[in-house]
C-alpha cells in the first residue's frame, strides 16, 4: 500500500446484510456467503458495523480478541476475493472492549480504527472503550478514511484537511462509513453522509445494516455511495442487499482541479 501506486477508478461493494443476534459464528457464515460472489469482481468489500453480533451492549461478553476467529476470517476473506475488506466489530484488549473497525487486505495486512465517539443515547459509552486516533489507509491508489457509524455527526473529526506541504493532496479522496443506523433516523443518515461527500471534496461508501435487531430496532438500509457533489452514485433499498459500484479518479481529480475549496480551508489539529 505504497503512495506510489498510481490512483485508479475503484470497484466498492456494499454488503447491507441483515446481521444475526449475538451470532458471531452465524454471521461469519451469513456474510461469507453473500460475499462469495464478489470474488475477482471488486476491489472494496464494505459490510456493516458490528456484524458478528449486531449493535448489543449485551454481546460484549462474547467479544473476541485479536487472535480470535474474526481476524482470521476477514484476513482469508481479503485474500479469496483479492479485494480489500472492512467491517467493524467487538474486540477485546488490555484497555478494554473496542468497536474495532478491521481493514484487511489480500497481502495479509490489517489495520483498525476504534469508534472515537460512542453513542451515548444507547449507553454504548458506559460498556465500551473509546478509540482516539483517526486512520487512513492506502489502497489501489486511493487514501481512505474508514469511520464508524455515530462518527458521522461530527464533522470536525471526520474534516478532510489540506496540507501545503503536499501540494494539492488532501487526507483522504474516500471516507467510508459503517453503521447500525436505526430507521427512525434515516433523513439524519442520507443528510449527513452527502454533507460530509460535498464539504471534504471526496467520495463517501457508507453500509447500514438492514432488518430488526434483538432489541426490536428497524433498520432501512439506506446504504449509498455519495461522490463529491453529494449525488448518490449508487443507492440500496430496504432489505438484504449486495451492490457493487466504481467510483472515478479522473472525476474526482477534475472537480478538485476546478473546485479547489480545500485552498482556503481551515487550519487545525484532531487532539
Amino acid at each position: 500500500m505504497s503512495e506510489s501506486v498510481p490512483m485508479q477508478d475503484l470497484r466498492i461493494s456494499l454488503v447491507q446484510g441483515e446481521t444475526r443476534w449475538h451470532d458471531p459464528a452465524g454471521n461469519r457464515d451469513y456474510y461469507g456467503g453473500l460475499i462469495a460472489p464478489l470474488a475477482g469482481t471488486t476491489d472494496l468489500v464494505i459490510l456493516p458495523e458490528t456484524f458478528t453480533s449486531g449493535f448489543s451492549n449485551e454481546a460484549i461478553d462474547q467479544a473476541e480478541g485479536m487472535d480470535g476467529p474474526t481476524i482470521s476470517w476477514i484476513r482469508e476473506q481479503a485474500k479469496t476475493l483479492d479485494a480489500a475488506i472492512t467491517g467493524s466489530v467487538q474486540l477485546r484488549t488490555a484497555e478494554g472492549v473496542f468497536n474495532r473497525l478491521l481493514f484487511a487486505t489480500p497481502d495479509g495486512a490489517l489495520q483498525h480504527y476504534d469508534k472515537r465517539h460512542l453513542f451515548r443515547y444507547a449507553n454504548e459509552h458506559k460498556r465500551y472503550a473509546a478509540g482516539r486516533d483517526r486512520l487512513t489507509v492506502e489502497w489501489k491508489g486511493w487514501r481512505i478514511n474508514p469511520l464508524v457509524c455515530y462518527d458521522l455527526r461530527f464533522p470536525v473529526f471526520a474534516r478532510n484537511r489540506y496540507d501545503v506541504e503536499r501540494p494539492e493532496q488532501l487526507d483522504f479522496d474516500l471516507q467510508i462509513f459503517v453503521a447500525n443506523w436505526p430507521a427512525p433516523r434515516a433523513y439524519p443518515w442520507k443528510t449527513l453522509l452527502r454533507a460530509r461527500a460535498i464539504e471534504n471534496l471526496c467520495y463517501v461508501a457508507a453500509v447500514n445494516r438492514a432488518g430488526t435487531d434483538g432489541n426490536g430496532h428497524e433498520y432501512s438500509g439506506d446504504s449509498a455511495v455519495i461522490d463529491m457533489l453529494g449525488q448518490p452514485v449508487v443507492e440500496l433499498p430496504a432489505g438484504e442487499g449486495v451492490v457493487t459500484t466504481t467510483i472515478s479518479a479522473e472525476a474526482l481529480a477534475a472537480h478538485r482541479e476546478r473546485f479547489p475549496a480545500m485552498l482556503d480551508g481551515d487550519r487545525f489539529e484532531l487532539l
